[in-house]
């Protein structure tokens, strides 16, 4: 037996007997006649004691052990003299009467402790190393916890884990696909799932009328904080249901895990419609957390003579509390902040409301004491609050005023990650218009059905019609979105035709889907969260990479295994593919 108990196990109730324990070296620390050793588990970290004057042999055996040795050792447990109450077991240590190094150790290329030295490539790398330490262990068991309480309350509810291929059809619409050539049928692919949007689906026509997964999928596209490659979501559908169906149900989900897993009460979970959020904070994904929503600002500001102003699209501020004590140097920081190219502003002009019941702008030369003071009452400014404005297109202005707002949100401490703001965003558009393709997209994606009272404006004005679909957000992410899906063949053909597709098209890519339709297919939706998101929420991370045992860097590398990488020739061959490819 290499242990009778865990290094968490301990406590002054377990005094005088004998245990065996195994882990790793955490450190030794080496005082004359005492040699003590920090032993560590995933459960914690045990203190053991070696007695030079008890048995010189073991103690100078112990004095040779090195950072993450694995050992087992077996001992009395005894009570310390000098105890760590920050420590589950501060109160005893082990007196080691036996010692078995069972395996050695190079010195580790950073130290495994909570706040390492280690920089994030070099744990990257050596990944394995980095799951050793306490916070990163917290961080995969939290997302296990998670894991567990979502199956536990989707089961209590009648839902069945189905799982779907992962060697799928590659279909044209959305993000890139990870394509995998088949050996078997040479010249043709398959693609990995960037959802089990069709087969989910289908499993709603099969008759299993709540079906969820908690499942990978993948998408090639560019990486940030919140996105990986490969990521893992909540994918729920159910058949029979309307809109208010869904949403109460994973409203009760979502409660469910914040109150188990956080033991956080979520109470309101208000709705919000997209025009209202774009009009509002410049997102379809609004931090709610604070207020600073958007003023239209163009009727008290154009047509005074300041060019910037007269010949925009729109004009709008934000009011931001208090800061009306910013300095010059603060207001210039920000001014460069909004003109990088993330932002793309190409100035901000600001607008200060003295404690004197005065006003001070940038523009002053072009705005008097009466135009600024309009300003002030349009923008519901107060003694001390500073309005902050930027102009030009409308949809680029409420883009680039959306990033101030959450900016200053942070800059002024209002975005407490211990709050926590859900919000349902409603009533997207259906399709969007891409100049470049001179067609429309799926906003969503091509199964969403719209609004059942906008069905007449498919043929008239597609471009206005409101897709039945919900987007749930909290404190500012897009944790996860659905929607009520088409289950008609002619409305799906419909959309296709939308889209762009040829019928042929969408019979060669679809046909399946909608020849499905024609066999009883009953009324569904359903919704996906992110899981890793949500993970890296009720963690207090805004990088889920810090919530996945083995992330992708930046660049989509995985530095560790060094993939991807090159195949050999055979390989090529054995696929029918040529390599035309010679990195630089």
């Amino acid at each position: 037996m290499h242990r009778s108990h865990t290094c968490g196990d301990l406590n002054q109730e377990k005094k005088g007997i004998n245990v065996t324990l195994s882990g790793w070296v955490q450190k030794t620390r080496d005082l004359g006649g005492m040699t003590f050793v920090d032993l560590r588990d995933r459960y914690g970290i045990t203190q053991l004691v070696f007695n030079m004057d008890t048995d010189a042999d073991l103690c100078a055996q112990a004095r040779k052990l090195g950072r993450e040795f694995v050992i087992k050792i077996s001992g009395d447990v005894v009570e310390r003299e000098s105890k760590n109450p920050n420590n589950p077991t501060g109160d005893i240590e082990i007196d080691v009467k036996t010692l078995d190094v069972l395996n050695a150790s190079k010195t580790p290329p950073f130290t495994i402790e909570d706040n390492t030295d280690g920089g994030d490539d070099l744990r990257m790398q050596y990944r394995y190393l980095d799951l050793r330490r306490n916070t990163v262990q917290q961080n995969i068991m939290l997302r296990h916890r998670v894991g567990i309480e979502t199956r536990k309350y989707l089961d209590s509810i009648g839902f069945i884990d189905v799982e779907t291929p992962y060697l799928i059809k590659s279909t044209p619409e959305g993000a890139r696909d990870f394509i995998v050539p088949s050996r078997m049928n040479p010249g043709q692919f398959y693609a990995l799932p960037q959802s089990p949007q069709t087969f989910k689906q289908l499993l709603m026509v099969s008759g299993f009328d709540r079906y969820y997964q908690i499942v990978k999928c993948f998408r090639d596209e560019d990486l940030r904080a919140d996105r990986q490659p490969e990521f893992t979501q909540i994918d729920c559908e159910m058949a029979f249901v309307e809109q208010e169906d869904i949403l109460n149900t994973f409203e009760g989900m979502v409660r469910h895990l914040f109150k188990v897993v956080l033991d956080v009460d979520i109470e309101d979970f208000p709705r919000m419609d997209y025009d209202e959020a774009m009009r509002l904070y410049g997102s379809d994904k609004p931090d709610t957390r604070f207020g600073m929503e958007f003023v239209d600002m163009a009727e008290v500001s154009q047509g005074k003579g300041f060019g910037v102003f007269d010949s925009a699209e729109s004009v709008l501020g934000v009011v931001v509390p208090g800061a009306a004590e910013y300095t010059r140097k603060q207001l210039d920081k920000l001014t460069e902040w909004v003109k990088r190219p993330q932002i793309g502003a190409k100035g901000l002009v600001y607008c200060k409301m003295n404690e004197d019941g005065t006003t001070k702008s940038s523009v002053d030369k072009f705005f008097d004491e009466a135009d600024r003071s309009a300003w002030a009452k349009k923008a519901g400014a107060e003694k001390g609050d500073l309005i902050l404005i930027l102009s030009g297109d409308l949809d680029k202005t409420r883009k680039q005023l959306g990033e101030l707002r959450l900016h200053m949100g942070s800059e002024l401490g209002l975005r407490d990650p211990k709050v926590f703001k859900p919000l349902w965003v409603m009533d997207f558009p259906l399709l969007e218009w891409d100049e470049d393709t001179e067609r429309y997209h799926a906003m969503h994606h091509p199964f969403t059905s719209p609004k059942p009272d906008q069905l007449a404006l498919i043929d008239t004005d597609p471009g206005k019609v409101k897709a039945n679909a919900y987007d749930m957000v909290i404190n500012g992410v897009e944790i996860g979105g659905g929607s009520i899906r088409i289950h008609d063949r002619e409305l799906q053909s419909r959309m296709f035709d939308l889209l762009g597709f040829a019928p042929e098209e969408a019979q060669a890519q679809f046909g399946f889907l909608m020849d499905a339709f024609q066999y009883g297919a009953p009324p569904h939706g359903g919704l996906a969260l992110g899981f890793d998101r949500l993970c890296s929420m009720f963690g207090g991370s805004e990088s889920i990479r810090d919530f996945i045992a083995f992330p992708k860097n930046n660049s989509g590398r995985d530095i560790m295994i060094d993939a991807p990488s090159p195949i050999d020739n055979e390989q090529y061959d054995e696929l029918f593919l040529k390599s035309t490819y010679v990195p630089s």
